[in-house]
């Protein structure tokens, strides 16, 4: 069986620029890999909505995908620009056609709009690198995103605005103390959307790229004491990522494996394919039988 992807990037390419001259792997490549790396025998095509003149680069259109994922991406989703409205318009398309969703950050919040739902800037700011003491719901213990996942766990995080209002058929997953929602699971129309607000596609060297981007504005808000204090930091990610056996370092930024194993980050990927992209697969193979 292979699952076909769509992978959906939604950054503006000046974005994606700028965060490939960091030394950062574009957010569609990232994801791609992920998919990959957690399904093997997974085909990943890619779209890049904020272009001008962006088509789906298959003829079948979102029918001929198993699968959407979206990336994260530098955009405000209350904004009204066409580079906004396109999107929310191309995943309320997505549920209409009944694909399984799932996706990181900018991905959760485009679900609950397109769904109906509200987001507005997190009054506590800018959440950045780690997201602590991220807790499941209730719901979130009982749901198959979650089969094998702890209770509570830290994971890779960058975003200002939040999840405010959820929409009729959505169900709040997970939320720490920064941001009430850190995860979510929307059902609108045809479709299902598992979103995550947190990075399971991140690891130390693209976290340590991101910051990199956003040293000057990280220092404005207070992250750091200076442009010297964050290059200190982007170090230290680094050198953690080339040297995982350094335990002092993951002692020093206060991580374990929460963030430093791929396969616990990536368990919610694995279970969104398991769980909701194959059954989905299935029951249109036995449909069409």
């Amino acid at each position: 069986m292979t699952p076909r992807f769509l992978v959906i990037d939604g950054y503006t390419k000046a974005a994606r620029d700028e965060l490939v001259s960091a030394g950062a792997t574009m957010a569609c490549d990232q994801y791609s890999a992920m998919l990959k790396n957690t399904f093997p025998a997974a085909e990943c095509d890619i779209l890049f909505p904020s272009d001008p003149g962006a088509e789906l680069p298959t003829g079948t259109g979102l029918a001929g995908y198993d699968g959407i994922a979206w990336t994260g991406c530098s955009l405000t989703v209350f904004d009204d620009t066409p580079e906004v409205t396109s999107q929310i318009a191309l995943a309320q398309a997505a549920f209409e056609a009944g694909i399984p969703g799932f996706g990181s950050c900018w991905a959760a919040q485009i679900a609950v709009v397109a769904a109906g739902g509200m987001c507005q800037a997190n009054p506590n700011g800018r959440e950045m690198g780690i997201a602590r003491k991220i807790k499941l719901t209730l719901e979130g213990r009982g749901h198959p995103l979650y089969e094998g996942k702890k209770s509570v766990f830290d994971a890779f995080i960058s975003h200002v605005d939040e999840i405010t209002h959820i929409p009729t058929g959505s169900v709040v997953l997970s939320g720490n103390n920064f941001t009430r929602v850190q995860s979510v699971s929307v059902s609108y129309k045809d479709g299902v959307f598992w979103g995550l607000q947190y990075h399971p596609e991140y690891d130390l060297h693209e976290m340590a790229r991101l910051a990199w981007c956003r040293i000057d504005k990280l220092q404005s808000l207070g992250f750091f004491t200076d442009r010297q204090a964050g290059e200190n930091y982007v170090d230290l990610l680094e050198t953690l990522h080339a040297n995982p056996e350094r335990s002092d370092l993951a002692w020093m930024l206060g991580i374990d494996d929460d963030v430093l194993n791929e396969d616990v980050r990536r368990i919610e990927v694995r279970n969104w394919i398991e769980r909701l992209v194959i059954p989905t697969m299935l029951a249109k193979l036995r449909g069409n039988a």
